[in-house]
């Protein structure tokens, strides 16, 4: 039960909740805490945006794409579809739920053979991409052509 109970001489409002009476005014230092939390949070955010860009984008330039393409969301998995050989329609796919996870696991296994690499390169690059990635993008995998014939 939680019912306003007034205010004080310095115009604070404290509320009773349940048997416990807590100042409104005393919890600023959790709010610090938050804001700090949070500006922490978007910094990496930030930072793991970046590497997984470049890293992105360092694939496609493998295969004769922008490196900046990497950076801009949706086009780079247009542009990864394309380099596997898939066709372009399949974008709609992953922008539906639960499929979208099905035809990423099969683009990125797809690119991996696109670079040489087998099935097991496939699934590390879908289940675990902050080390596959990487991997793929500074190692010395080169780009084979697309791995999905049309036709």
């Amino acid at each position: 039960m939680i019912r306003a109970e007034g205010t004080d001489t310095h115009g604070v409002l404290h509320f009773f909740v349940g048997c416990k009476m807590y100042d409104v005014a005393s919890d600023a230092g959790g709010e610090g805490f938050l804001m700090a939390f949070l500006g922490a949070y978007f910094v990496f955010i930030v930072v793991v945006y970046l590497f997984m860009g470049l890293c992105i984008g360092k694939v496609l330039q493998k295969a004769g794409k922008p490196l900046w393409a990497g950076f801009v969301p949706i086009y780079n998995y247009m542009l990864l579809l394309e380099i596997v050989g898939r066709p372009s329609w399949w974008i709609i796919l992953l922008l539906i739920p639960f499929v979208n996870v099905v035809v990423m696991i099969i683009a990125c296994i797809d690119l991996a053979k696109s670079f040489g690499k087998d099935v097991v390169w496939g699934l590390l690059l879908a289940f675990v991409s902050v080390i596959g990635w990487p991997m793929l993008a500074f190692g010395d995998a080169t780009y084979q052509g697309p791995s999905v014939t049309n036709g």
